[in-house]
């Protein structure tokens, strides 16, 4: 069995996705973690000894430069903040060293662009983030579609309740927009794609519109008070609610905390989505709508469908019901069988539920053209295309689709 020597970038938060793939056993071993916080090195190295006590620590660097080119990986996970993952992986990918980005893939289009370049360019395996496509309850979804129960899908809807929106995403850089560009990116982009993949087409043009409605209103630090150690100011606490009530917001806030965009897919299938970050509860809700009947997920446990017609209760199942249950780990599951995904993948499997590349960037595309349609007060956006060599590149195989 290949061994697989594997690094990190920024060792927290995010970054504890990559210990699933920690398999001494298996041949499959994390060597290093870079990360510009000396407090997150060391929560790090104290992480990784209490899961892994008896292996090796890995080594530790202030600078990912240092540690890429200091250490010999097959491949590096890459959960810095989103303005960073462009630099980030084009430094890997030129040094011909496999990637495991986060979404969203870059802040603009011409970003995306730049790292499918240089990935196809050197021949190097390229992965992103997109955890939800191994989430059970999209799975059956797209499952429930494939099997023409609901007919002809000519419609997808996605209502995105985000509770925890003062928590997180309104405390640190992701409000402000130079860092972040627009939420329809950190978190959209997971819906996005989803919607992507159920209807199996991209959008090729968008129109949004939206607001700062809330957030915009409320105290905030000083710009010279520091965060959290480690860089960290997000943390989570059921009391941060109503959001008028708290404080401490990022020092520049200037993305939408409510986002609506209105998509057209390739296949001529029409989408919407919905997103607001000041709810008191946290759910994502997808309704596809077919020439023959409807789904609808309730949460991440069920998926309702309907096939005939009849008055509608909210209290009343659908013809079919189908119930789920979570996977292990963090995210239903999803995040355990992405990195074993992208594992396999080093090894050369290649039959696996992730988004390509290109999924991805068309996911980040639809993005920013939304955000640039909601800024520009709601003119419809076209999404511009790959190029053909791109669109036709294997990126998990590293050689052309029809070879």
């Amino acid at each position: 069995m290949k061994k697989i020597r594997l690094g990190v970038i920024g060792c927290t938060t995010r970054g504890e996705v990559a210990d699933y793939a920690q398999n001494r056993a298996d041949g499959v071993e994390i060597v290093a973690g870079a990360d510009i916080y000396p407090e997150a090195r060391q929560a790090f190295l104290a992480r990784f000894t209490k899961k892994f006590p008896g292996d090796p620590p890995p080594h530790v660097y202030a600078d990912y430069r240092e540690m890429i080119d200091g250490e010999t990986l097959d491949g590096v996970f890459i959960t810095a903040p989103d303005f960073l993952h462009e630099e980030m992986a084009l430094f890997a990918l030129e040094r011909h060293v496999a990637v495991y980005l986060e979404k969203p893939m870059a802040l603009t289009i011409p970003g995306c662009d730049r790292i499918l370049e240089c990935a196809q360019r050197n021949r190097t395996v390229l992965m992103l983030g997109h955890n939800m496509r191994y989430m059970n309850y999209i799975r059956k979804m797209k499952e429930i579609i494939d099997s023409g129960v609901i007919g002809a899908v000519k419609t997808i809807w996605c209502r995105h309740f985000i509770s925890y929106g003062g928590d997180a995403y309104f405390r640190d850089w992701h409000a402000d927009a130079v860092k972040s560009n627009s939420l329809l990116l950190q978190k959209g982009a997971h819906d996005i794609d989803v919607i992507h993949y159920l209807a199996d087409a991209p959008t090729v043009r968008v129109a949004g519109i939206g607001n700062l409605s809330v957030y915009d209103k409320l105290p905030r630090r000083a710009p010279d008070e520091k965060q959290l150690k480690g860089g960290v100011a997000a943390h989570w606490s059921d009391d941060h609610y109503p959001p008028e009530t708290q404080k401490d917001f990022y020092p520049v806030i200037s993305v939408n905390d409510l986002n609506m965009i209105q998509m057209t897919l390739a296949n001529g299938i029409l989408a919407s989505y919905l997103q607001c970050h000041y709810t008191p509860d946290q759910s994502r809700n997808y309704t596809v709508i077919g020439t023959r009947g409807r789904l609808e997920n309730y949460g991440d446990e069920a998926v309702q469908v309907w096939t005939a017609r009849r008055d509608f209760s909210w209290r009343m199942e659908g013809d079919i019901t189908y119930r789920l249950s979570k996977g292990s780990g963090t995210h239903g599951g999803a995040d355990v069988g992405i990195i074993a995904g992208f594992v396999e993948l080093l090894r050369g499997i290649y039959d696996h539920l992730g988004a390509t590349p290109q999924e991805a960037r068309y996911s980040v595309a639809c993005g920013c053209q939304g955000a640039d349609s909601i800024r520009q007060g709601g003119v419809p956006l076209d999404v511009p295309p790959l190029p053909e060599e791109v669109e036709n590149w294997d990126f998990f195989r590293c050689m052309p689709r029809s070879v």
